[in-house]
């Protein structure tokens, strides 16, 4: 892999992993709302689901390579309209309404990320557009996804630990923030093209 494919990998990876999904958010709230004693529960079920939908999404990417290997240039494309919706959604976002209380326990965190569009979305985006042109292996998609999959969970971790001190400044300076990511976002966007 290219050092300026790499490159644009990581960034896409760390943006997308540290910017508010379902997931973070709802960590954030158990956290604040119940204390790592009585969410850690919850938090694990977050983890175990995410390393469940990035296995799948190796598998998805990986057969569709395997046997339809012309959907996986549509595929590039639609990634790019992904990452570039995903940067005006992150441009326009506001900070999210803490008042809503969820139950903390494992499955509700390990189901809510089978049906977290963003990170199956995020998974074969990824594979798709940065991955497949260098590697087609399925052990080398899935170390990706299990990359991805840590990077998430790391970016969750720091949701539940500074997510509260962070809270404050971000919903100040949260339209400053969210524009400097979204037009990290767009510029992977742009990387994906090939120019």
């Amino acid at each position: 892999m290219e050092i300026h494919s790499m490159s644009s990998f990581l960034v896409f990876v760390f943006i997308n992993a540290f910017t508010p999904g379902p997931g973070n958010i709802l960590a954030l709230n158990t956290i604040s709302n119940y204390g790592w004693k009585k969410g850690k529960r919850l938090f694990f079920g977050i983890f175990a689901g995410y390393y469940c939908v990035q296995a799948l999404c190796a598998f998805f990417v990986y057969g569709l390579d395997q046997f339809l290997h012309p959907v996986m240039h549509l595929l590039k494309y639609g990634g790019i309209i992904y990452i570039t919706w995903l940067a005006l959604h992150v441009a326009l976002s506001n900070p999210c309404d803490q008042s809503e209380k969820k139950e903390a326990s494992f499955w509700i965190g390990f189901i809510l990320q089978f049906v977290n569009v963003k990170i199956f979305l995020f998974g074969i985006t990824v594979l798709t557009g940065y991955i497949i042109p260098y590697y087609a292996s399925f052990r080398m998609l899935l170390l990706f996804e299990m990359f991805i999959a840590t990077i998430g969970s790391i970016a969750t971790i720091t949701w539940i630990f500074f997510g509260a001190a962070f809270q404050k400044p971000y919903s100040k300076h949260f339209r400053i923030v969210n524009v400097v990511l979204a037009l990290i976002l767009l510029e992977c966007a742009y990387q994906l093209t090939g120019n």
